[in-house]
């Protein structure tokens, strides 16, 4: 439980800041939304955290006590407004890995809970919209198709270098989700990221009111949405490392399974999935984005809590840049080179970086171009070269480097969204090279074959 943690990680005093920081970052949305009359679903819910494990209810127990003692407001319960049974998400915690295609069923009861209440649930794409038009009624400027290639030192300013100019500037803030500056930082060394999958739900029956997850493994979250007028289910969970080789075809049937299984007239509007930066210690670098850039400031690693990091973000840089003392800054240091507590993710990340980077490179295929089926990719060896191939529905053959333009990590061919994805640091390439999730910037080189 997270809470537990930072108070075994950081002790009391910095677990406290990060619990008030996100529940400031509540009010301070909730304050703009109203003084900017921002039309975006914004709604107060209890929040829960629920387990089916008897394994997991004394860790629940925990979590409470330890938000309690930050000062915080959490409940033990052992019920929750939801139409649950009993869920065995924890037998499809090997599912994607192994492929076994298991069943996803509700039997068992919930057994225990953790209550927060008066949490925040609005729509993040009208918020952003409020928030943009609000910026421009205030003579701000946005560019949009801007994609920054580097940012250089120039005497006492930088050169932000984008694809169509260059802006200078004294002050530089890197929110582009994973920072796109390698050196200094080194940022690549200290996060990762994770995909996440979810899907739009209509029902015709009367849906629960709150927000739900699950502690267990694999997590899924419930929550609900308004569109068109109307009340519709959001499911959400079946993580895994972005680039993993592992079988992806039932990330979405299994949170269809786990929607029929709520409410069985079920039907799936929406379906997407989304990458998250999440640090080795599990907080995110907020602040100085290295000694060797002064003004130079980063916003990254927020670990699935985007809303109200982004808001603790923007407080504590814009503090920064106006040389204001900022009560939260210290928990959220950008520079921190505290011990790393989760050696497990340490391990398993230095591991995939040494396999993608050097091994697999050396490893042969006895894949063949005849033997890719359509629609579907993999690395083959093309004159003793590693060649990327995806042969669409046609038949028609597209062919890349199958290196990242980051650092150079071996890619990984995703059937589910026909992408290659890097599993070092998560950038994202469509079957034609196009890049699409940072930190790479370039596209993949491609090649003709015969």
């Amino acid at each position: 439980m997270f809470y537990d943690y930072l108070i075994n990680s950081l002790g009391n005093e910095q677990a406290k800041q990060y619990l008030e920081a996100n529940q400031q970052a509540i009010l301070n949305i909730e304050n703009i939304i109203k003084e900017e009359n921002i039309d975006c679903d914004f709604e107060k819910l209890n929040n829960y955290i629920f387990t089916q494990s008897n394994d997991e209810v004394e860790k629940i127990k925990r979590e409470v006590e330890a938000v309690n003692l930050l000062g915080g407001n959490a409940e033990f319960v052992n019920k929750i407004d939801i139409p649950i049974k009993v869920n065995k998400m924890n037998e499809i915690k090997d599912e994607i890995i192994k492929n076994e295609n298991k069943n996803i069923n509700i039997l068992k009861p919930v057994l225990a809970a953790i209550k927060f209440p008066n949490q925040a649930q609005f729509n993040s794409c009208k918020y952003m919209l409020g928030l943009t038009n609000a910026i421009e009624t205030k003579r701000g400027m946005i560019y949009e198709n801007s994609k920054v290639i580097y940012v250089q030192k120039d005497g006492k300013q930088y050169i932000v270098k984008t694809e169509e100019g260059s802006v200078s500037a004294k002050y530089v803030i890197i929110a582009s989700h994973y920072p796109l500056v390698n050196f200094p930082g080194f940022y690549f060394m200290k996060m990762y990221q994770e995909t996440s999958y979810l899907i739009a739900v209509e029902t015709q029956s009367e849906l629960f009111e709150g927000m739900y997850i699950n502690s267990e493994e694999p997590s899924i979250s419930l929550r609900t949405a308004l569109y068109n007028g109307k009340r519709i289910l959001l499911v959400g969970g079946m993580k895994h490392k972005t680039g993993a080789k592992i079988s992806l075809e039932e990330a979405y049937k299994n949170l269809e399974k786990v929607a029929r299984d709520l409410y069985p007239d079920s039907k799936v509007l929406y379906r997407w999935n989304t990458e998250d930066c999440i640090t080795l210690d599990k907080i995110p670098y907020i602040g100085e984005f290295s000694n060797l850039m002064p003004n130079v400031f980063v916003g990254t690693g927020y670990k699935k809590w985007g809303m109200t990091s982004s808001n603790v973000a923007a407080n504590i840089i814009t503090d920064k840049i106006l040389e204001r003392d900022n009560k939260y800054e210290e928990v959220f240091n950008s520079k921190r080179l505290k011990p790393i507590k989760n050696y497990e993710e340490l391990t398993n990340m230095v591991k995939e970086v040494s396999y993608s980077l050097v091994i697999n490179k050396l490893k042969k295929t006895d894949e063949y171009i005849n033997d890719i089926k359509k629609d579907t990719g993999k690395i083959i060896e093309v004159d003793n070269k590693k060649v990327g191939i995806y042969r669409d529905k046609k038949g028609k053959v597209y062919a890349v480097k199958p290196y990242c333009t980051h650092l150079g990590c071996e890619l990984s061919w995703n059937n589910l969204d026909k992408t290659w994805d890097c599993p070092c640091h998560g950038s994202r390439f469509n079957y034609e090279g196009k890049n699409i999730y940072d930190p790479a910037i370039k596209d993949l080189e491609t090649l003709n074959i015969d």
